[in-house]
């Protein structure tokens, strides 16, 4: 007996020098968690036997225990290099379409050929669907899909609106604004220049001119003119050639060339008194309306019937900093936004701690792609263990749990960081002196044994 009993402390000291050696082994391995044999004793016994004077039949491995206690973080410079703090494993599955799901905490992932997320062995890692808003449209496991970063271009934006700041000269010397020439800086006081973009994206150059008129209605007024690409803007509800009410001919030109404008007025402090159309009529709002800007504008096959706004946020009752100026100083233009966008392209990936993947484009904007999906268990240590640091359902596991990241019991998702194994090197080596001071003391058990039976054997 006592040599079964020996052999068995020899086989647990060997299952636990394993255990360590697996441990130590996989120090390095990014979202590992470290293993500890447990160990309990066989205790045989019958209902005749003497149960005081029983002896105890050695040692059993009852299971190699995995620990998930939390790794520390390494940082990397990519993004799709992803760590949890908290509960959760990722989900991923071996191919598209497919249903077979595994769990892992190694979060090193990367692009493969079709721009789908996937870890180093190729499985794709899965999200939730997001709305326009961000918002994930399911939290099951059954609607997860494949993370794939797009890249497609940003949608551009017509320029409905444009937006100007500026402070007109009120020393400047009144031009005659029948002469008005675009192409001649004399007959204009100041101009500014803001790139606007149609329905396709394409860019187009949107020049105001202003001129302070030498016959003005009232004091303090100036007339202001539009182009874009060279080709005059007229006022929305104005009739071109017919002759200019608050606008002017181009130099040269027939009336049939009409430049339509609108008239800027201004206190005797400077401020803005507003603006008046080219039939005379006030603008109480200060958003002078542009007809659209047509064919003889837009000729790539973008929408024609745009229009453009410009909005000069006049308030009638109290004048507000935003708002243009007449004073003594320089032409000064101190802000001139339009709300069209270009087409863009990708520039960055960025994730959040709730897993939501945006894309931003060069146009300034950005977009919700999906929401990287969190799993967790009611029995971690039930998961069936997998290569490649991947884990399986099991009965004892309980059902996969999905959810996203910051909620309820799960942790946050880490952008640009690693996980690493959660394997202490010092205790390892501690354990690793115990077991083999365990089987090197279970051997000599056996040799002492076996000396016994060899003293019996020879007795005479």
């Amino acid at each position: 007996m006592s040599f079964n009993i020996a052999l068995s402390g020899v086989s647990a000291a060997q299952r636990d020098l394993d255990v360590t050696a697996n441990n130590i082994a996989n120090v390095n391995t990014v979202g590992f968690k470290e293993s500890r044999a447990e160990f309990g004793d066989v205790y045989a016994a019958s209902l005749l036997a003497g149960g005081r004077t029983k002896v105890g039949d050695g040692v059993l491995t009852q299971e190699v225990a995995q620990q998930f206690s939390q790794g520390s973080l390494q940082f990397t410079n990519t993004a799709l290099d992803l760590a949890i703090t908290g509960n959760g494993f990722f989900a991923t599955t071996p191919e598209l379409g497919s249903r077979d799901f595994s769990y892992t905490r190694a979060g090193a992932f990367k692009l493969d050929k079709d721009n789908f997320v996937v870890n180093s062995n190729g499985d794709n890692l899965m999200g939730f669907p997001v709305n326009d808003d961000g918002t994930s449209a399911s939290v099951a496991l059954s609607t997860t899909v494949p993370v794939r970063i797009p890249d497609s271009s940003g949608s551009p934006q017509q320029t409905t609106e444009v937006s100007p700041r500026f402070n007109l000269p009120a020393g400047d010397d009144a031009v005659d604004v029948d002469l008005f020439d675009p192409d001649d800086p004399l007959t204009y006081n100041a101009a500014t220049s803001v790139t606007v973009y149609d329905s396709l994206g394409d860019s187009h150059v949107m020049t105001y001119y202003f001129m302070k008129d030498a016959n003005p209605a009232v004091d303090n007024e100036w007339v202001v003119v539009t182009y874009v690409d060279d080709q005059p803007l007229n006022t929305s509800g104005d009739t071109p050639g017919t002759p200019p009410v608050t606008g002017a001919n181009v130099a040269g030109e027939t009336s049939g060339n009409v430049v339509s404008g609108f008239r800027m007025q201004f206190s005797s402090g400077g401020d803005f008194n507003g603006i008046e159309n080219a039939d005379g009529t006030a603008i109480p709002t200060g958003d002078v309306a542009s007809e659209q800007l047509g064919p003889g504008i837009l000729i790539n096959g973008s929408d024609d019937t745009q229009t453009i706004t410009t909005n000069f946020a006049f308030d009638p009752a109290n004048a507000i900093p935003e708002e243009p100026t007449q004073f003594a100083s320089s032409f000064e233009v101190t802000s001139l936004e339009q709300d069209g966008l270009p087409v863009g392209r990708l520039t960055g990936i960025d994730i959040g701690p709730d897993g939501l993947v945006r894309a931003t484009f060069s146009n300034g904007t950005s977009e919700p792609i999906v929401r990287v999906a969190l799993v967790r268990f009611s029995n971690e240590q039930g998961l069936t263990q997998q290569s490649n640091t991947q884990w399986q359902e099991s009965i004892l596991s309980g059902e996969a749990l999905a959810g996203e990241a910051t909620t309820g019991t799960f942790g946050d998702i880490q952008s640009s960081a690693l996980e690493q194994a959660n394997v202490n090197l010092t205790t390892e080596l501690i354990d690793l002196i115990i077991a083999q001071r365990n089987f090197q003391a279970n051997s000599r058990a056996l040799e002492v044994n076996n000396q016994l039976n060899q003293t019996i054997l020879n007795i005479r």
